[in-house]
C-alpha cells in the first residue's frame, strides 16, 4: 500500500503542537508496518542548516496559482525504513520566521500559501512515478485537497485518482478567509455554495476537507463524537452530522522510543521505572534546584506543558491557583502564546516566588524534565481533541489532572470510574472550583503513599504505543480502498 501525507508540520523540523509529532509518528509507525509512506511538508527557514541530512533533489514542481505560475523544489529526507519525507521549496512562502505567523498574528497571505503546498501535493499525487493509493491530509492547512483532486477528475484530467482522508486535529482551527481569494483556487463558483466551500460568505479550507473527502477522522474517538454538538461543533456541526457515517475517532499513540524513562533518553539524567522510581525523585529535585525552587521532595510539583491559548483553561488555572498556592504545593509552566495568559502565569510568579516558576517559550529537553519531574500534571483545556501530555504523564509516572473532554475522556481513567484501574483526577464542569477541588484531591492521594504510588504503577503500565495506532489508521486505510466514492457533492 502506498500512502501520501499532507503536512504543515512534522516533529523535529516544524512544530506548533501535536499535529507534528502525530503525523511524524504516524509515518515512521506505517513504515514499519510494511506501508510505503510519502509526506509532503514545506521546508521551512533554517531547517537545511540545522538538518543537513536534507537534499535537494533534481525535481521541479510547476502549479498555478490564480492563473500564474510557481515552482516548487523538492527535498528529500529518508526518515526511516519506507518513510520518505519531502520538503517543498518556496522561498516567498516558506523562508519566514513562523509558521503561520509572527507576534500573535497570522500572515496575511496564508490562503495563498497553504493553497501553494496543496498544489503541490495535488501534482506529486497525480504526476509522480510513486502514485498512492490514498492521500492523507491533516488540518486546514490541506483542506483544499479533497476538491482540487474532484475538479482534476470533472476535467478530465487524472489518469488514476487515490481515495482521500481528511483528518481534524483542532475544529477551532479552519482556515477562514475572504471570497475573493477562491480566485487563486482556480475553482468556478459552483464549488463555493453552503454545501460546498463556502461558509457564511467566506472561504472556508478545513470544510471543504470535511465535504469532499472520502472519510473523515479525528483524533479521539470522544472527539468525534463531540464535533457534532453546538457546544464543539465550531459552527460545522451541521456539516459533520451529514458525515456522520463516514467519520471516525482513532487516538493518537506515544512514540515510546522517544518518551521514555530510562537511560536512552538523552533529557534525563536519572532512568528510573515504575518498580525503581528513586530517578523519579532525583529528577524532582534537580528540576527544583535548576528552576530555582526551594528543594522539597515531600512538597507537591505540579507541571504544565502548553500553548498559552483559551482553549488550554489558562485562566481557569490562573483562578484555581489564587487559592491552591496558599498550600504547600509547587507549580511550574513551560509554554507560550496569548500575551495576556502569559501575564496571568507571570503575575503567579510574581505574587509566590518560592512556589511557582514559569518559562516562556518552548525546550524540548525542559519538557522531558517537566514531565519527569512532577508528581501531577495539570490539563485543564476547555477542549482537547486527543492531547498528548497526559499520555506522556502517565508513561513518566506523572499522575495528569484533566478535564473531561475529547482525547482527556479516552485515556485518564478515574477513581469515580473505576477504582482498581484509576490513572488519573477528571474534572467535568468547566470551572475553576471543579479544578481546584481536582487539585486538592491530588493532595490527599499525594498524602496517602501507597495510593499515590498504585495510581503511578498503573499510569506507567498504561498502553498508548503507535503500533496500536498505527494499526488503527491501516485497517481505516484498508476500509476506505474497499468503499465506493464518497456521498459529497
Amino acid at each position: 500500500m502506498n500512502i501520501l501525507i499532507g503536512s504543515s508540520e512534522v516533529q523535529p523540523f516544524s512544530k506548533t503542537g501535536g499535529l507534528a509529532d502525530m503525523v511524524a509518528a504516524l509515518g515512521k509507525f506505517l513504515g514499519r508496518a510494511g506501508v510505503r509512506v510519502r509526506l509532503v511538508t514545506p521546508l521551512y527557514r533554517g531547517l537545511i542548516e540545522r538538518h543537513p541530512e536534507i537534499r535537494r533533489t533534481d525535481r521541479v514542481v510547476r502549479v498555478s496559482i490564480g492563473g500564474r505560475e510557481e515552482k516548487a523544489a523538492i527535498y528529500e529526507w529518508e526518515a526511516s525504513e519506507n518513510y520518505t519525507i519531502e520538503f517543498i521549496d518556496h522561498v516567498h512562502y516558506f523562508q519566514r520566521s513562523g509558521i503561520y505567523g509572527e507576534r500573535n498574528e497570522d500572515y496575511s497571505d496564508n490562503a495563498e500559501r497553504f493553497l501553494f503546498l496543496t498544489r503541490v501535493l495535488l501534482a506529486l499525487s497525480l504526476e509522480s512515478d510513486w502514485t498512492p493509493d490514498l492521500v492523507h491530509i491533516h488540518d486546514w492547512p490541506l483542506g483544499l485537497y479533497p476538491v482540487l483532486l474532484r475538479d482534476v477528475v470533472a476535467r478530465g484530467k487524472a489518469r488514476r485518482v487515490p481515495k482521500t482522508l481528511c483528518t481534524i486535529h483542532n475544529l477551532a482551527y479552519q482556515g477562514i478567509f475572504p471570497p475573493d481569494e477562491l480566485a487563486l483556487t482556480g475553482l468556478d463558483a459552483s464549488y463555493f455554495t453552503p454545501s460546498g466551500i463556502e461558509y457564511y460568505g467566506k472561504l472556508n479550507f478545513l470544510k471543504a476537507g470535511i465535504v469532499y473527502a472520502d472519510h473523515v477522522s479525528t483524533v479521539s474517538p470522544a472527539y468525534a463524537d463531540e464535533i457534532l454538538t453546538s457546544e464543539y461543533g465550531c459552527g460545522l456541526e451541521g456539516v459533520l452530522v451529514g458525515r456522520e457515517r463516514s467519520l471516525s475517532g482513532i487516538l493518537n499513540g506515544v512514540d515510546y522510543t522517544e518518551w521514555n524513562t530510562t537511560s536512552s533518553n538523552p533529557h534525563l539524567k536519572f532512568a528510573y521505572t515504575a518498580n525503581r522510581p528513586g530517578g523519579k525523585m532525583r529528577e524532582k529535585k534537580r528540576l527544583q534546584h535548576d528552576l530555582g525552587l526551594p528543594v522539597e521532595g515531600k512538597v507537591p510539583l505540579f507541571g504544565m506543558i502548553s500553548r498559552l491559548v483559551e482553549q488550554k483553561g489558562v485562566a481557569l488555572l490562573g483562578e484555581a491557583l489564587e487559592q491552591a498556592l496558599n498550600h504547600r504545593i509547587q507549580f511550574v509552566c513551560l509554554g507560550s502564546g496569548d500575551p495576556e495568559l502569559e501575564a496571568v502565569l507571570q503575575t503567579l510568579e510574581q505574587r509566590f516566588p518560592d512556589r511557582v516558576r514559569v518559562k516562556i517559550g518552548y525546550d524540548v529537553t525542559l519538557s522531558h524534565r517537566i514531565e519527569a519531574g512532577s508528581d501531577f500534571y495539570l490539563m485543564p483545556s476547555r477542549f482537547e481533541p486527543c492531547g498528548l501530555n497526559q499520555m506522556y504523564s502517565l508513561r513518566y509516572g506523572t499522575i495528569p489532572i484533566v478535564h473531561a473532554a475529547g482525547g482527556l475522556r479516552d485515556s485518564v481513567v478515574d477513581s469515580n470510574e473505576d477504582n482498581a484501574r484509576a490513572t488519573g483526577i477528571k474534572f467535568e464542569a468547566f470551572n475553576s472550583a471543579a479544578l481546584l477541588e481536582a487539585i486538592y484531591r491530588a493532595r490527599r492521594i499525594y498524602k496517602r503513599v501507597e495510593l499515590f504510588r498504585a495510581y503511578r504503577t498503573r499510569g506507567m503500565a498504561a498502553d498508548f504505543s503507535w503500533e496500536r495506532t498505527a494499526k488503527a489508521y491501516l485497517d481505516l486505510y484498508r476500509r476506505v480502498l474497499e468503499e465506493g466514492p464518497a456521498a459529497n457533492p
